[in-house]
């Protein structure tokens, strides 16, 4: 049975390819990207957020409750994001159970990297933690969901799983904004079935080797 999903963000109902394991995407649209850059200072080379989800009673049945977390190189998340899916892939079209990491750009999905566990949510309780990352080396831009653990999945992300590459004329990650993340992402169905969602801290890092931490709950969803 196919569940509706309310989007967070406008999307195309088309993707120009799945894939298994990290590869290059194509390439941003350099005019956007740089528009979107503004006049930042370099700087800022990784961005990581760490992100906790708290499961009320889920219902494998229908495969709730669906969860979607956006991040962004910038504030603009009109022309580039990614996008993590829990409990559901959403492109190129709805699978119940498991976990996806996509790449759109200008409102289409580029890319997409599945996980290859496709378990679905079945414990009371449950909390699914994880790390997702955007670093910037060479041209070069990597969004990766690292250093999950969960009841369902066990271990996942990391060694080049839920990892993807794509091309982007960026000189830094200065743009970026947790405020981007916390309000494109969400619960998309069953909002009713979780406790919390929440950015538990936030990590910048810099070209000359700092580290500028950001330790403290930030709420994304939170049922009452």
């Amino acid at each position: 049975m196919f569940y509706c999903f309310a989007r967070v963000l406008p999307r195309s109902r088309r993707i120009a390819s799945t894939l298994g394991c990290c590869f290059l995407a194509s390439a941003f649209s350099a005019a956007a990207l740089l528009a979107a850059e503004g006049d930042s200072a370099p700087g800022i080379v990784r961005i990581e957020e760490d992100w906790e989800l708290q499961v009320a009673i889920p219902d494998p049945d229908s495969d709730a409750p669906q969860i979607s977390v956006v991040f962004a190189p910038t504030a603009n998340v009109d022309w580039a994001y990614a996008e993590f899916d829990v409990n559901h892939h959403s492109q190129p079209g709805f699978i119940p159970g498991g976990l996806q990491l996509q790449v759109w750009s200008g409102g289409v999905p580029i890319i997409a990297n599945n996980d290859p566990d496709g378990g679905i949510i079945s414990q009371p309780e449950e909390r699914v933690r994880w790390t997702q990352s955007m670093s910037l080396k060479d041209g070069v831009l990597t969004f990766a969901v690292e250093r999950g653990t969960s009841t369902t999945w066990g271990s996942f992300g990391g060694d080049g799983k839920l990892t993807i590459r794509t091309a982007a004329p960026l000189t830094d990650l200065n743009g970026y904004d947790t405020a981007v993340s916390l309000r494109n992402s969400g619960v998309g169905y069953a909002a009713n079935r979780v406790k919390v969602l929440k950015i538990v801290a936030v990590r910048r890092y810099t070209a000359d080797g700092r580290v500028l931490t950001t330790d403290e709950d930030q709420i994304c969803f939170e049922h009452d």
